[in-house]
């Protein structure tokens, strides 16, 4: 992508809640996509989200109406995400999977073809070294759902090019997205602010100051929260949110980011919040 053109294929590695999100709004503004995991059966499941969350963002006009859709493929092969213009990494917020992921990637495609990845947490100058060439590296962190939230926080690491930067702002353009770039550190802005938020909230639940809906209704109907920072958990997947955790505090220090006993009783319990069903909150 040295010239910048707007993309015509993307691969997404990581078939999860955030690679089925970001590959529903890249086919919904006519990209193709394909979506990379290790498991046939993940990827079933990725196929039938993608064509739920395109119907969804459909329902909510959040999507060009005069644009045609882009085309799905699946691949258990990471070699397929080779001939993309652009690369996204969205597996598990687990230093050690990125890092395979990231340097087997940027082995295979072509010098100056847009690595992205979809960090939560982990600094991008910590992912620049395992790639080959960290100037084609920058951090794309896409909300959830990200087929409906259009801020998009853009992260610039140190080795990151500004040829890589001009791609990362097309590619967004394409997609309809709004950026706003930050500087590179353990969980950016947003992260850095929400994930202690919800750890504090779970303590709260823990030592029974508050039940999860009194915590979620005060941050709503005082501080005028959109959702509550329970919900929110959910939303991301708690399991998530402590892989996480545990980056900034190994990174930071932070013991506010240190997960509570509830959060790790939850995920030792198999409640990851909406994907599964149940986390601090029943869902059907």
């Amino acid at each position: 992508m040295t010239d910048h053109r707007a993309p015509t294929r993307l691969a997404v590695v990581g078939a999860g809640v955030m690679g089925t999100n970001i590959a529903a709004l890249a086919l919904g503004h006519g990209v193709d996509v394909t979506l990379v995991d290790v498991d046939e059966d993940i990827l079933a499941k990725a196929r039938t989200e993608v064509r739920r969350k395109l119907k969804h963002a459909q329902l909510l006009d959040a999507l060009p109406a005069d644009r045609p859709r882009g085309t799905l493929g699946t691949s258990l092969a990471l070699a397929d995400a080779a001939a993309a213009d652009v690369v996204i990494e969205a597996v598990v917020e687990i230093a050690e999977v990125k890092q395979k992921v990231l340097a087997e990637v940027s082995r295979l495609v072509d010098p100056g073809t847009l690595l992205i990845s979809n960090t939560s947490c982990v600094p991008i100058d910590e992912m620049a070294e395992w790639v080959a060439r960290g100037e084609d590296l920058v951090g794309v962190h896409f909300m959830n759902p990200a087929y409906l939230i259009r801020m998009v926080e853009v992260i610039r690491g140190g080795a990151t090019g500004d040829a890589t930067m001009a791609a990362v702002t097309s590619l967004l353009a394409v997609l309809g997205r709004e950026a706003l770039v930050v500087a590179d550190a353990p969980g950016f802005v947003i992260n850095r602010l929400l994930h202690p938020l919800i750890n504090r909230a779970a303590m709260l639940v823990q030592e029974g100051v508050a039940s999860a809906e009194t915590v979620d209704g005060l941050l709503e109907g005082c501080l005028g929260h959109t959702t509550g920072p329970l919900r929110t958990a959910d939303l991301i997947g708690i399991d998530n949110l402590v892989d996480s955790l545990r980056v900034l505090h190994d990174r930071t220090g932070d013991p506010e980011c240190d997960p509570c006993e509830l959060m790790l009783a939850k995920v030792r319990d198999g409640h990851h919040g909406r994907k599964t069903g149940r986390g601090f909150f029943v869902y059907s």
